[in-house]
Order: structure tokens, then sequence, then C-alpha cells
């Protein structure tokens, strides 16, 4: 007796992402939770790490570029110029570094049950905005000490925190599927995170950069990113750089469509190579 069988394939086609990614929200809410409880169960401080490690960053880069160095500030407390940069590049550092080894650390899903495998990755963006959340909280109480308080340019923040999610989802989708087919590239995370740190005005305010290399500079995403943080959280103290931050916005943009489009092609092959 000839039995017919069902072959569920994922549909290829950009039209049907989104639409696809809402029939499995449930699955999306249900990793994102089991992703947030696993980050801290087996921690002695437990959330604390989220505001450790910008905290310690903050001190370090504050005694080395702000004293030692004595790189300019404007109007602004150094730790609140470092700090407001410090939340979205560790937002950006940790949904890159987590997305990369994503797909490898869920294999069993992955290789035998059919579902949106970009869920995985996108993941990785929720348990770092619970940190980013949390750190703000640190942010706010700053501010508080040292009496600086934005003004109405505040009202933004949420675009350029989504701007900050395109950037992150964008180069954690590139190498969440280039770390399945090439391996080598979980080496190379740790030394893209590290250098992207130091190329980006996270200890520094981008005013240092000069003006014929402001353009060229901005070809870094997080550049408009952090810059229009500081804007947003300190006003007319912080005067951005237009052009640049436009350029950023663009490619941020062209970045996270570029690397769905990238990831989406790639993951026919997930399930034979990882």
């Amino acid at each position: 007796m000839r039995q017919n069988k069902i072959i569920i394939e994922p549909n290829k086609s950009i039209k049907y992402f989104w639409q696809e990614l809402w029939q499995y929200r449930d699955l999306f809410y249900f990793l994102a939770w089991r992703d947030v409880l696993v980050r801290y169960k087996q921690t002695v401080i437990g959330i604390a790490w989220s505001v450790l490690r910008p905290v310690l960053s903050m001190i370090v880069f504050t005694v080395i570029f702000g004293k030692l160095a004595k790189l300019p500030s404007g109007n602004i407390p150094y730790p609140i110029l470092v700090f407001s940069a410090m939340l979205p590049w560790h937002f950006f550092s940790n949904t890159f570094t987590i997305s990369s080894n994503a797909l490898i650390a869920n294999v069993n899903m992955v290789s035998k049950v059919y579902f949106p495998r970009i869920i995985i990755p996108t993941v990785s963006m929720v348990v770092s905005l619970v940190d980013f959340m949390i750190s703000f909280v640190i942010l706010i109480g700053l501010m508080v000490w040292y009496g600086f308080y934005p003004d109405w340019k505040i009202i933004v923040l949420p675009f350029l925190m989504f701007l900050a999610i395109l950037t992150s989802l964008g180069a954690g989708y590139w190498i969440a599927a280039l770390n399945v087919k090439y391996r080598d590239f979980r080496h190379i995370v740790p030394f893209v995170a590290q250098f992207g740190l130091y190329i980006s005005p996270v200890g520094f305010s981008s005013d240092v950069i000069p003006e014929q290399w402001r353009l060229l500079y901005s070809i870094n995403p997080m550049v408009g990113v952090i810059d229009g943080f500081r804007w947003a959280l300190s006003g007319n103290n912080a005067p951005i750089y237009w052009e640049g931050f436009c350029l950023s916005v663009v490619l941020a943009f062209l970045l996270f469509i570029f690397g769905g489009i990238f990831f989406l092609k790639t993951e026919r092959g997930f399930a034979d190579v990882i």
C-alpha cells in the first residue's frame, strides 16, 4: 500500500518571514524565558553580573581616558559619557557573542524538529535586552548622583534602541550562519568583539576623531547608535554628527536585511552540517 509523505520545508520567501515567526511565537517566548533563567541559574551573584561588567569597564575607561589621557568630554561627567555608551555596546557585544554559538548549542532541536531556525539567534537579543534594562537602572542612578538630567530628546531613545537591535541581530544572523558551516569563526568572535570595543566611541567621545575622518568612521553602525544614545541622554552637551548618524542608520538597516537574507538562504543545510 502506497503511503503519502508530508515534507515540511521552510518558506524561503522574505514575504512570509514575519508571518512564520508570528506562528511560532510561543516557541520564541519559551526559548527566551529558558535562556534568561539559565543565564543566571548557577551564578553566585545572579543578575549582578549584568551590572558588574559595564560598571568595571566604565571605571577602567574613566581612569585611562578621562584621568590619564584627559580626553575631552564636553560638559558631561566622564563616567556618564562612558556608561551611556557602554550600555548599547554591551548589548551589541552580548547579542553578537551569544548568537555565534546559539545554533551549535541547540543542535538537537535544529537537527530533529522543524521551526524557523532564525528564532534561535533572535532569542539571544532578548537575553541581552534583559541585561540592558537592568544596567539602565544603574545609569539612571549615576545621572541622579551627578545631578545630570536629560531633556526632551530622551523620547527618541526607543528608536535608538530599535537601531541597536537591528545592528545586533544583523551581525548575529551573519555570524550564527557562518559558524555552523565554518567552526573557525568561534575563534574570531571574541577578537571581533574586543576589537570593536576599541574602534567604537565607548571610552571617548566621537569629537576626538578628526573632521575629515568622521564620515568614514561612521561606517561602523555602532558609532551612530552610541552617539545617538549620548545625544538623547545628554541633550545639547553631546552634539551629534548628523551625516555620520544617518549613514549608520542606513547601514544598520542594510546589515539586518542582508543578514536575515543570508541566514534564510543557508538555513536549509544547517541540519546536515551541524
